[in-house]
């Protein structure tokens, strides 16, 4: 085939190393890419949570014909207006799960509303077309349970996102601490060192590393710290989130001294982290009878008492 296309053996090799290095190259430089990528994405998420808070702030400033700024905020946020108190703990759960769209909350209501009769749908089906019908009182049952899993499944599947972000979240924080609290003693406002975890972090955890970026660009726009920490908590949803805001907002209140606080903080983390994974470990054992039992031992009696059976049929 060489000779077909009059290469000979030095054209060749050096075409493959030419191949090689341009892999190499690629490859050296992929993590680089990945990383410019990563850190634009999270400029660009920082700068529209920094507009959104100053079309809020300009928002709440603006009285009109009589209109409160209660009133304005209610028309600029309709999503809430128009969801009421559902929408509101709908807005919790899906921010907590990374959805941060302020039309999320009525999606997730439509599809509560669309879900079950999707679901009978498919019940009808199985029952009517495929004949997978059981009889009168437990096709009722299936429907029940077609209804109430259709109205359910959004909702969970949202909660089981939110409880994953949240695991990794609680992972990497005492780590960010670690990273945060250098900073702090090195002299850096805590704005700025919040701000350096969130690039510092971005390749560890990036969802630790986005929320951290809100939340400086949360502390550099609003009045009062306080707000932008307790929105970090809610947006969160992790005790390790709660318990940082908790911690930095005592410690602006009574003037103690914050890169303790974060010592300490970190500290208890730490040993929040290993505790779970002693408890998981701890776990493990009852959680692998069943399937030693089901699998591991009939595999074993096969194969310690499979030639014997098979010398005493022979004799017989």
């Amino acid at each position: 085939m060489l000779e077909y296309f009059n290469i000979d053996n030095n054209t060749l090799f050096f075409i493959v190393v030419v191949l090689v290095a341009i892999v190499s190259i690629g490859a050296f430089l992929l993590p680089f890419m990945r990383k410019q990528e990563r850190s634009k994405k999270f400029r660009e998420i920082i700068e529209k949570r920094r507009k959104t808070l100053k079309e809020s702030e300009k928002a709440k400033e603006v009285i009109d014909d009589g209109v409160s700024a209660k009133a304005s905020l209610a028309k600029r946020f309709w999503v809430e207006k128009m969801g009421g108190e559902m929408a509101e703990q709908y807005k919790s759960v899906m921010l907590q799960a990374g959805i941060r769209d302020q039309r999320a909350p009525i999606y997730l209501i439509i599809a509560q509303i669309c879900g079950p009769f999707v679901m009978v749908g498919i019940a009808l089906f199985m029952i009517k077309v495929a004949g997978y019908s059981m009889g009168g009182f437990l096709d009722f049952l299936a429907m029940l349970v077609s209804t109430y899993a259709g109205f359910k499944l959004p909702v969970m599947i949202i909660e089981s996102r939110a409880k994953e972000r949240q695991m990794e979240i609680n992972l990497a924080f005492p780590d960010a601490l670690d990273v945060m609290l250098i900073c702090v003693q090195g002299g850096i406002g805590l704005e700025q060192s919040i701000q350096r975890v969130s690039e510092e972090m971005s390749e560890y955890s990036p969802i630790l590393a986005e929320e951290m970026g809100i939340l400086s660009a949360e502390m550099a726009v609003l009045n009062d710290r306080r707000d932008a920490l307790q929105s970090f908590a809610s947006r969160l949803g992790s005790g390790a989130a709660r318990s940082f805001s908790t911690s930095l907002i005592q410690a602006e209140q009574y003037g103690t001294s914050i890169g303790q606080a974060l010592r300490v903080m970190a500290d208890d983390l730490r040993d929040q982290r290993m505790s779970e994974a002693e408890r998981k470990a701890a776990a493990l054992p009852p959680k692998l009878t069943v399937p030693m039992i089901l699998f591991f031992l009939p595999a074993l009696f096969i194969v310690i008492g499979g030639p014997a059976a098979i010398q005493v049929s022979a004799m017989q």
